[in-house]
């Protein structure tokens, strides 16, 4: 099967990144679900509990912590967490926006979707060129690959 470029939709109240990953829906989900599958993509720590209450927390580049928690896990299926920005210095209070995960099975691959409501103005922007960046990321890894180090990443805590 033709391999899908990653696409999205930007419109409205929500962020839409859509990728086609070279896995089958139960391994992609573990990488939103497993830290140590967590932080091969996004993040260089992570707290996950995955279950409706769980904490959802990653460090993601050695000064911002995502902090939420899960809303609705349905294994292999579906993920829904709470999303926003530990300390001062971000405009996205912990857990204020909402992400949705589907994963569509697609043969012996999977159609990821990532969709998050709630952003505005330049917090929106800055988001969907995140989303943008990650879900490459998570394409490379799902598909076996390496990634490298993440540019986003702290210099002194980089790892790939």
């Amino acid at each position: 099967m033709p391999q899908r470029k990653d696409r999205g939709d930007d419109s409205g109240d929500v962020i839409e990144r859509v990728v086609r990953i070279e896995a089958r829906p139960e391994t992609v989900f573990r990488f939103f679900t497993e830290p140590a599958e967590m932080i091969r993509w996004l993040g260089i720590e992570a707290e996950l509990d995955p279950r409706p209450g769980g904490v959802f927390r990653i460090d993601a580049n050695g000064v911002d912590i995502i902090r939420g928690e899960f809303v609705e896990v349905v294994e292999n299926r579906k993920l829904v967490f709470t999303w926003g920005w530990e300390g001062g210095g971000g405009r996205v209070a912990p857990g204020s926006t909402r992400v949705e995960v589907t994963f569509e099975p697609d043969g012996d691959a999977t159609i990821v979707r990532v969709r998050h409501f709630g952003l505005r103005g330049e917090d929106r922007k800055a988001h969907a060129e995140g989303w943008q960046h990650y879900t490459r990321r998570l394409q490379i890894v799902g598909g076996g690959g390496d990634p490298g180090p993440d540019p986003r990443a702290a210099p002194d805590v980089r790892h790939g």
